[in-house]
């Protein structure tokens, strides 16, 4: 009987703790906040409250001059946005050392992708580019002017798909994405070493991205680091095998080469290293397929290798490529196309529970989208009264 009364108390302990570390945490980081903002500090610092605790989404900025958080007045808000200065290499490490997702496994999942604010109205504003944008019926693709953001976001596990933004970095005319995508994980990753979150020895980072990122040059820009990075390659993406050995007696160069694996023609393929199965709950059940020790063929016409010295062998990048197959969909769903993702792990095809990790940290990159800030979810004509959000100041960073 006293030990059945003592869980429920026990439990509202835990809680109470659980709440006053969350509260410590939440002033730590509002301290450190304030101390970003380097003039009109006191401005920007209630702007921000009253954007939190604004009760509906913000159009303007007159009213959250009305929010009784941000404490004065019309002329401040004003005041606090044209004079104010904030030290962002600062906001930037106070983001990162804030606690992070935790895995079971206890390793970092970060995912970065490019949002698009859209400005089709700002037509005095720099740095604009045509923003690819997704749209519905006939104009299923336009481009619209605006600014791209990278984001970088740690995922987190369970069935919520809410993401921590740790970074924001805006594309200009003039940029080498891959090249800017390298320097802002370099940054983030070495922000997180910092702040404790990875040791030596532990696991490497998880860094998952979508079909618009060469992964094969990323993998090579970022070869120094602890991280493994898993991209979606397209349909139409050809990988080659190791080169088998020179025959005895056989002069001439050696092969760099293999086999080539066609994602999209199943008669190239051969047998796989890894086959199995899951059971998601979501989509039904899935076929995995895993090709170990895989690369692409690069070549100067190959985007970002066109300065690579020209008496010098391109490198040979070695991955594993992983193919995603529904099998069965599930009641409601319809059938999808199969996922091929591929890890600059090399050795991760050859072990079952090593390829779900990276399959399952892919599928997780999709909670980014949640993540992004308003402004990145909308189509067409974008008012510049509607640009303010919660993320806002992620993205002036």
């Amino acid at each position: 009987m006293n030990a059945t009364l003592s869980c429920p108390g026990a439990g509202r302990q835990a809680v109470q703790a659980d709440g006053d570390e969350a509260r410590r945490v939440l002033a730590g980081f509002r301290g450190e906040l304030y101390r970003c903002l380097t003039r009109r500090g006191d401005a920007l610092f209630g702007l921000a409250d009253a954007v939190l605790c604004e009760g509906r989404r913000v159009t303007d900025l007159a009213r959250l001059s009305l929010v009784p958080e941000f404490g004065r007045g019309h002329g401040a808000l004003h005041d606090g946005l044209n004079e104010g200065r904030v030290a962002f290499a600062r906001l930037r490490v106070a983001v990162a050392a804030l606690p992070l997702p935790s895995w079971p496994d206890g390793r970092i999942r970060l995912a970065v992708d490019v949002c698009n604010w859209l400005r089709p109205d700002a037509g005095t504003s720099s740095g604009r580019l045509f923003c690819h944008v997704h749209g519905r019926g006939r104009n299923a693709g336009q481009q619209v002017p605006g600014w791209p953001y990278s984001f970088v976001a740690a995922l987190g596990p369970g069935r919520s798909s809410w993401a921590l933004p740790l970074d924001a970095v805006r594309l200009g005319p003039g940029d080498d994405e891959a090249g800017v995508t390298a320097a802002q994980l370099r940054e983030v990753v070495a922000r997180l070493i910092a702040a404790g979150h990875w040791k030596p020895g532990g696991p490497p980072v998880l860094i998952v991205m979508g079909s618009g990122y060469s992964g094969t040059r990323l993998a090579w820009l970022l070869r120094d680091l602890p991280v493994v990075l898993v991209a979606r390659v397209r349909r139409d993406r050809v990988f080659y095998s190791p080169a088998p050995p020179r025959a005895p007696g056989i002069r001439g160069r050696t092969g760099r080469h293999g086999a080539p694996v066609r994602c999209g023609d199943p008669a190239t393929r051969g047998s796989p290293d890894l086959e199995a199965g899951a059971e998601p709950a979501r989509h039904g059940p899935l076929s995995v397929m895993a090709w170990r020790r895989v690369h692409q063929m690069i070549h100067r016409g190959c985007s970002g290798w066109e300065d690579w010295p020209r008496h010098q062998e391109f490198p040979v990048i070695e991955g594993t490529l992983i193919r995603l197959a529904v099998t069965r969909p599930a009641p409601g769903y319809a059938a999808l196309e199969p996922m091929r993702p591929w890890a600059s792990d090399p050795d991760a095809g050859g072990d079952e529970d090593a390829t779900a990790t990276l399959w399952q940290a892919f599928l997780r990159r999709f909670d980014l989208e949640r993540g992004k800030p308003d402004c990145c979810h909308k189509r067409g004509r974008l008012p510049s009264s509607s640009l303010l959000s919660v993320s806002g100041l992620m993205l002036a960073a």
